[in-house]
């Protein structure tokens, strides 16, 4: 068995996404592309899942996903954080702010 790098880099960029997925949810600064805010991070891992789903497209096809179990297995893992993400930060922490709120909301509070 040989390490084909394409395979290698599809995996490498969609496990990125998930720390600044969890980072940019709890609002922890942590650098990324577009620096240490929360939305950063977010944007961060919207463009890693992109580079690896155009990697894996470009070398499988993306009608072939539904037969690769591990990279499947991420993308769920992914997905159900995403969704849930925010419900279990808010659980376990009680005086945390969501992050849309930044964006609705302006300096003065209106």
């Amino acid at each position: 068995m040989t390490l084909n790098i394409l395979d290698f880099l599809t995996g490498f960029f969609l496990m990125n996404a998930m720390p600044h997925l969890l980072f940019g949810i709890i609002r922890l600064r942590f650098l990324s592309l577009f620096g240490f805010s929360a939305i950063g991070n977010l944007l961060y891992a919207l463009v890693n899942i992109g580079i690896a789903g155009g990697l894996y497209h470009y070398q499988y096809d993306i009608t072939s996903i539904k037969q690769d179990g591990i990279l499947l297995g991420a993308l769920a893992m992914f997905v159900i954080y995403a969704i849930t993400g925010r419900f279990f930060v808010g659980l376990f922490q009680p005086n945390h702010k969501p992050i849309l709120t930044d964006l609705l909301i302006d300096e003065k509070g209106k």
